[in-house]
């Protein structure tokens, strides 16, 4: 059993990755801005903005393991959360020295490979709200990859990530966008929620971003 604290609890795959979690018996955490609204699954939750580095270091201390679940909604608001987050969640780790848990955060498909040197990010004709989104994790993404202090650990969705069910098979990589049978980029919440706790459990890609797609 592992002691995990999500920050970002409250949103659709924050919530699920708890529901994974809590579901396989580890001791999960939800941190939220407003605890009174929650209603997961989490054995407890704790108050904590992701933009504070003190709040980090607060509701990551006794943990093994620290997910970053959150999301900026729109495009501006990708690019106002999502790394200085990242910057944020390191900061917070830091503080607590060789005592920091593991960090896990969930990234974006956009940064992932379609053909050698071409990213999903340069198809044509994306709106530009979706390229705020993805030119958003791809600028966390470059963060982490400076970091060598703190066990992180970034998992990009397939190219089509939303509501489904849970089926536990999928297949994984590294740098380049994944396709299921069909041709199609694509992962339920659920599975993906499957996939990140099945690296916890069971670490391969401390220091590396790795991504996600169903079989």
């Amino acid at each position: 059993m592992a002691r995990i604290a999500v920050i970002g609890a409250n949103g659709g795959i924050g919530s699920a990755i708890v529901a994974e979690a809590a579901a396989r018996g580890h001791e999960v955490t939800a941190v939220v801005r407003d605890p009174d609204r929650y209603q997961g699954a989490a054995a407890s939750v704790e108050r904590g903005d992701v933009l504070t580095p003190a709040d980090v270091t607060r509701v990551a201390g006794g943990q093994d393991v620290l997910v970053s679940a959150v999301g900026g909604g729109d495009g501006p608001g990708h690019v106002a959360l999502i790394e200085p987050a990242a910057r944020s969640l390191v900061e917070g780790l830091r503080a607590l020295g060789d005592g920091a848990p593991r960090l896990i955060a969930v990234g974006g498909a956009g940064s992932l490979e379609t053909a050698p040197g071409v990213r999903v990010w340069d198809a044509p004709g994306l709106p530009e709200p979706l390229l705020q989104i993805m030119h958003a994790h791809g600028a966390a993404q470059d963060y982490y990859r400076a970091v060598s202090d703190i066990r992180w650990t970034v998992l990009s969705p397939a190219a089509e990530i939303g509501p489904g069910e849970r089926t536990g098979r999928y297949h994984t990589g590294l740098e380049q966008l994944l396709t299921d049978s069909e041709g199609r980029s694509r992962i339920s919440i659920p599975d993906y929620a499957a996939a990140l706790l099945d690296e916890i459990e069971q670490p391969e890609h401390i220091g590396e971003r790795f991504t996600c797609c169903a079989l």
